[in-house]
């Protein structure tokens, strides 16, 4: 049996979302694939996630185990991680930023050594999924290069050692109306289901 956590990093309710009415397509396949996993759902608007400030900063060299800690600790835990997060300005809503640095955490995540930082949850089985709607294209194209939010979130998971991370993309939704938008949405809940089974 599997863990899985899924993160949300949306202000809109399920129904308002681009990003979550794809997300949950993938969940509900995960769900009928895998029956006994556990999922864990973690909404990061309403675990009160913020800025790290100068406590917390503090705490988390000092070994006191807050709430930065124990966040940490239930991502470390787990097997698989499902990101549903839209794009804002190029990059991830913010919140799912300071949710790293609340699990970017010194031995947990990762740990210092005198050739460099390594991460301490490779070699585990480890596999991501970013689930993501952005109003443009960004996959592909002259804006391609614009895109961040994607490239951090491989690249964050990577340095922790988490390497197979997959992306699952709705593009166009302020571009696309009515029935085109429509097809677009449905090929992409079709690949959230394929993606789902392979997870």
């Amino acid at each position: 049996m599997s863990k899985v956590l899924y993160i949300k990093a949306n202000p809109k309710p399920d129904s308002e979302s681009n990003t979550f009415k794809l997300s949950n397509e993938f969940i509900e396949e995960y769900k009928k694939q895998n029956p006994n996993d556990e999922i864990i759902i973690l909404d990061l608007y309403k675990e009160n996630i913020r800025p790290l400030d100068n406590e917390m900063v503090t705490n988390m060299f000092s070994g006191v185990k807050d709430e930065v800690y124990h966040q940490a600790e239930l991502f470390a835990s787990v097997d698989k991680y499902v990101f549903a997060a839209p794009m804002w300005n190029l990059s991830i809503p913010a919140i799912l930023k300071a949710y790293f640095d609340y699990v970017s955490y010194v031995g947990i995540a990762f740990k210092y050594t005198e050739q460099g930082a390594v991460g301490l949850l490779a070699d585990k089985g480890k596999k991501a999924v970013h689930i993501v709607s952005r109003g443009g294209a960004y996959s592909e194209g002259p804006s391609a290069s614009y895109e961040m939010g994607d490239r951090y979130v491989k690249t964050i998971l990577g340095f922790f050692g988490i390497y197979d991370v997959k992306t699952l993309a709705l593009e166009l939704t302020n571009v696309l109306q009515d029935e085109e938008f429509e097809k677009a949405a449905n090929r992409s809940y079709e690949e959230a289901r394929r993606m789902a089974r392979e997870f």
